[in-house]
């Protein structure tokens, strides 16, 4: 792959990030949701420098910290997106959803999936890889939650309630490892598919340049 590409996607990203800590409303809790995102890109230059992998999952793993990062700058629960839309467009999605809480928690989640399926099953082969996907992005997911679970312990219970972004939902967490399952089940069906459509090709292109038959 072409470092060029590699590093302007990765300054990209630092950009944006960047951009978030411009006047950060919650400084301390957007700081312990970035715990994560700066273990994630060391491991991703790592992996840049041993394996290299191709640029698509590169840029879609920061397509993911970038919408993470866009989420931890109002903690999950306050991004202002109603705002956004009614600027743009001079109506509420909220309204025009019928949504009663903040569901971009739901959209980074749903992201995950869609996101590190297509990564995990790139790195895969045999017939038993998408399944293999899937189930990697549900017991991350998995685990993340319990790790969400161990900090909020050590929290005051609002303080828990903000960082988790539960939102009064106790159903909260199995919803979000729901959607980061369909992603990834999604994501990595149009994967395979592309990939046999992929592999399909120069057949059918001898097939078409030869005699017709009859």
């Amino acid at each position: 792959m072409d470092d060029r590409r590699f590093r302007w996607v990765l300054i990209a990203f630092a950009c944006l990030l960047a951009v978030t800590w411009w006047r950060p409303p919650f400084p301390a809790e957007q700081a312990m949701h970035h715990s994560l995102t700066v273990a994630g890109l060391v491991a991703l230059v790592v992996v840049h420098r041993r394996w290299r992998l191709p640029f698509s999952s590169y840029a879609l793993i920061l397509i993911f910290l970038g919408l993470h990062s866009v989420a931890a700058r109002w903690m999950y629960s306050f991004v202002p997106y109603d705002e956004w839309t009614r600027a743009l467009t001079g109506v509420s999605l909220s309204e025009v959803a019928g949504w009663e809480r903040n569901h971009f928690d739901r959209l980074v989640h749903l992201a995950y999936g869609l996101c590190f399926g297509p990564v995990i099953l790139g790195t895969l082969r045999g017939r038993w890889a998408p399944l293999i996907a899937v189930e990697v992005v549900l017991s991350s997911s998995a685990l993340y939650e319990l790790f969400e679970w161990g900090i909020a312990l050590t929290l005051a219970p609002a303080d828990a309630e903000a960082y988790n972004g539960q939102q009064g939902d106790m159903w909260d967490a199995h919803k979000d490892m729901a959607l980061a399952t369909a992603g990834a089940v999604l994501g990595v069906l149009v994967t395979w598919w592309w990939r046999s459509r992929a592999d399909l090709a120069p057949v059918c292109s001898d097939g078409a340049g030869g005699e017709p038959g009859g």
